[in-house]
This record gives structure tokens, sequence and C-alpha cells, in this order.
């Protein structure tokens, strides 16, 4: 038991520079990105569309479906894919349809052990042999594999909680997290990869954790404020470090319940996957891709002050035919963006390319 009389704050308390360096530059990138309701929503839709395919794909390949991202895309336009086990199918369907609703929804989603429990079930809603036990914690032991590129298993990682602990050990851990995010002592990303690294060690349910792990993953970040998670996929980030992100969750978890309990490696492994997936969303708002994420009227703007040494929102407006009160609104975006800079104040502002 003595892992949880143990207060968990003290494994986030005392640790190495490279971890908040880490998490400021993380934040710093944060920072940067604007509101993705100014932006264009049709062009944001197409991206988050492309996410949950990726997303999809890639969380369930992590666990040992066969499918592409073409074939989940396939799948959620209800086409049979006779080559693969339904079981695969089944999978993507669940996960596809749950992240979809975290992303829609996660403003109104409260974070309790009955949402838990909901999501899980949601998870295996379409997987046949997973009935007897959505949605339920786990009445049986289970353990952590790891599985080679075909899916099978190389080893286990580590034993995880007794199925007779775990309501216990998961009415403890989500108390702590959500009193740990309202009171705000210690950084959200803290407190979510400790979160992550308990509830992996704890396997809650017979199966679908490390599903689960990142559906929750995306919500906990979309409420901690990192509004770009819809638009670059965090799971397909640790498919592409699946080994790296084994050998962290082993290496830390091995440390739980002793005399010297140290997440440091997960933590370490958790924020830089979170820092690429933050660049990655910058990237987004590159002059590569700056004409993909804005509605035809802000491109318009961007546009013209593209051509024009500066020009005050009168001038834009007339040259352009756009309406004042919409140039005014491209103009807070782009200068949210960093595509242009404020000069002078009052009726004589100007705004120029930086």
């Amino acid at each position: 038991m003595r892992l949880f009389m143990n207060p968990r704050n003290s494994r986030i308390k005392t640790l190495p520079e490279s971890i908040w360096s880490l998490i400021n530059q993380i934040d710093h990138l944060k920072g940067q990105w604007s509101g993705g309701a100014k932006l264009n929503p049709q062009a944001l839709g197409r991206l988050k569309r492309s996410v949950l395919v990726t997303s999809t794909g890639a969380s369930t390949r992590i666990e040992g479906s066969k499918l592409s991202d073409e074939e989940v895309e396939k799948v959620m336009h209800g086409l049979s894919l006779q080559k693969f086990a339904d079981r695969d199918t089944q999978e993507v369907r669940g996960y596809f349809e749950l992240l979809e609703h975290v992303f829609d929804s996660w403003k109104h989603i409260p974070f309790t052990e009955g949402v838990i429990k909901q999501m899980h079930r949601d998870l295996l809603k379409y997987a046949h042999k997973d009935e007897r036990h959505r949605g339920e914690y786990k009445k049986m032991e289970n353990s952590v594999e790891m599985l080679d590129a075909s899916g099978k298993s190389v080893g286990t990682i580590f034993e995880t909680t007794p199925a007779y602990l775990t309501p216990t050990r998961m009415e403890e851990l989500v108390g702590w997290i959500v009193n740990e995010l309202a009171r705000e002592e210690h950084h959200p990303l803290l407190v979510i990869g400790n979160f992550l690294v308990e509830f992996l060690m704890i396997h809650p349910f017979q199966d679908g954790n490390g599903r689960l792990s990142r559906i929750l993953t995306n919500l906990l970040l979309l409420k901690a404020g990192y509004a770009y998670v819809p638009y670059v996929s965090h799971e397909k980030l640790v498919e592409d470090n699946k080994t790296d992100y084994y050998v962290a969750l082993r290496k830390s978890q091995l440390t739980l319940g002793t005399d010297h309990e140290d997440i440091a490696s997960w933590l370490d492994f958790f924020l830089d996957i979170s820092l690429t997936q933050a660049r990655q969303a910058i990237n987004l708002l590159s002059r590569e891709n700056i004409e993909k994420i804005l509605s035809p009227k802000q491109l318009a703007v961007w546009r013209y002050l593209e051509t024009v040494v500066e020009a005050t929102a009168g001038d834009i407006a007339k040259v352009t035919d756009v309406a004042r009160p919409t140039v005014s609104q491209a103009i807070d975006v782009l200068l949210r963006l960093k595509k242009i800079e404020r000069i002078g104040q009052g009726r004589t502002t100007r705004y120029r390319k930086i």
C-alpha cells in the first residue's frame, strides 16, 4: 500500500532541470498558438478529420491492429475490409468515435471515474469480445506486454495492480488529479504525466487500457489549455517512438511503490512527445501553411499586406472590398499569428508584414 500512502506530489517536486526546460519550450509554443475558432473553420475541420484518422490508426496499431490510415478511412466510410479481422475494424470504429467526441465536446466532459468508465464502454462498444467487461474495472489480473511489429508479444513489461485493489486505487488517483489541477500548485503537464504513468500501472480495465490512456491524454491536454491538440496527432508520435514509450514506462513504473520512486524517464518521454506535437502545431502557422488555415477574406487581407510596405485598416478594406469589421478581425488573427505588426495608434494606426 505504500505507493498510495506516499504523496504523489513528491514525485514531481524534485525533477531534473531538463524536465523544466521541456515544459518551458512547450508553453512558449502554446502561447504562439492562436484561438482556432477565429481561423478558417473549414480548414481546421479538415485538419481535425485527418488527425482523427491518423490518431485512430496509430493508437490501434500500437495495440496490434493491422489497419493502415487509408484503411481506417475506409472503415469510417462504411466500406467492408474483408481481409482484416472483425476485431480490428471494431476497435477502429470505437476509437474514432470516442476521440471525435472528445475533440468536439471536451469542455463539457467532467473528469470523473464514471466518465472514464463510460469512455471505456464507448471505446469497446463495437468489440464483441469485450462485451462482458465494457465499462467495468477488471475482475482478473492482467499484465502489460510489449508487442512487435507483427502484433506478437515479446515479453511482459510489468505487472499491474491486483484486481481487488483497483477500485480503491482508481478512486484515489482520479480524486488526486482533479484536486491537483484545481489547486494549480503544480504545472498541469507534470500532473497529467503523473496520472498517466500511474493509470497505466494500475491498468484498471481488462483490455483497452493503452488506447483509453491516449484518449484521456487528449482530453486532459485540452482541459489544460493546449488547444492545438486536435490538429496534430499525439498518438502518431507515440507510435513512431513505440520502443522508447515502453522503455520509459517500464523504467519509471518499476520504481513505483519503492523507497526511490522516480518517474523522470516517463516525464521526459511524455514531454518530449508533447514538445514535438507543439512544434508541429506551430508549423501549421508557417508561411507555407498560412493559406490553408485562413478564411478567404482573411487571406485577401494577408495577401494585400504582402504587396505593400504598410496600410491602414481603411486602406485594406477599400482595396480588398472586405467589410471594415471583417478587416479588423483578420488583422487580429494575423497579429496573433505574428504575421504582421502594428505601427502607431488611433486613427493613424498602420499595419505591415513582419
